[in-house]
């Protein structure tokens, strides 16, 4: 197949073909898939949530006007209520619906399906040790798969020698559990997975903005070391979608600052003479 060929596959894939005529097991009334994944049997750690002594920018104009992605860290660990919250505002948890049909979170989701799940490659955060951990959002904690001291090298193979990457507090690693949505909406369901991670990654960015961090979400990574690394079998889970977070060096986050003001105030210059 040549590459002219794949495009036009990709560009289908990004229509609906409203003529086919499809049951889905939903329809067939086959036992749905459970809502979240089971924890994998690692140590538990309970995140705290009184995210109201956090520092936030409310603003919400100046938060969409200052999003951006970040590749330039500094070294200063994140504490575990911050990346709470980030959890919290990518995946966390508002209510269940019906009798475990549904779960409603942070992010919109076709079918409320929420068909992804959090995986941390932890190299900078307080209280946590440096490894690998999966994120159980029914009950607000964290499970560690496995502890790794050096964890540079394993961040650098997973995200293909994007160097800067080695550099964050932590990787976001969302994996897909395809089931969840195809047994609601089969054949049309692969479009919409892929809008929804969307929704998943530009949460992540809007959150690292309030409380002062940066992110950059990745499409190049290693799927296969990422499933090797985290336990997944590849068919029925893989990894879909990266996303490093640090802290944004002090002199970065001033010169981002002042570029938005000064922007700002030529507007607000033009507007009065207008």
């Amino acid at each position: 197949m040549d590459n002219q060929e794949k495009i036009k596959q990709g560009r289908e894939f990004t229509k609906f073909d409203d003529d086919v005529t499809y049951q889905s097991d939903q329809d067939l009334n086959l036992s749905q898939p459970p809502l979240v994944k089971e924890a994998m049997g690692g140590y538990r750690i309970n995140l705290p949530l009184d995210f109201e002594t956090l520092v936030f920018n409310n603003d919400i104009i100046d938060l969409f006007y200052s999003r951006k992605s970040n590749r330039i860290f500094s070294d200063k660990a994140f504490s575990l209520k911050e990346l709470s919250f980030l959890l919290w505002a990518t995946q966390g948890i508002k209510d269940i619906r019906g009798n475990n049909y549904a779960t409603i979170r942070t992010v919109p989701c076709g079918g409320a399906r929420h068909e992804f799940e959090t995986y941390l490659i932890v190299r900078n955060v307080e209280d946590l040790v440096p490894g690998f951990y999966h994120y159980l959002p029914l009950d607000d904690s964290l499970e560690l798969l496995k502890e790794k001291v050096q964890i540079e090298p394993q961040i650098d193979e997973a995200l293909m020698r994007q160097t800067w990457a080695t550099k964050a507090n932590v990787i976001f690693i969302w994996s897909l559990v395809p089931y969840r949505a195809e047994w609601r909406y089969g054949i049309f369901s692969h479009r919409v997975m892929m809008m929804d991670i969307g929704h998943v990654g530009e949460n992540l960015y809007l959150a690292c903005e309030a409380i002062g961090k940066g992110t950059c979400g990745l499409g190049a990574f290693d799927r296969e070391y990422c499933n090797k690394l985290l336990g997944l079998d590849g068919k029925e889970e893989y990894a879909v979608y990266a996303s490093p977070v640090g802290t944004i060096r002090k002199k970065e986050k001033e010169r981002q600052s002042l570029t938005i003001k000064q922007k700002w105030n030529q507007a607000a210059e033009e507007n009065k003479d207008n």
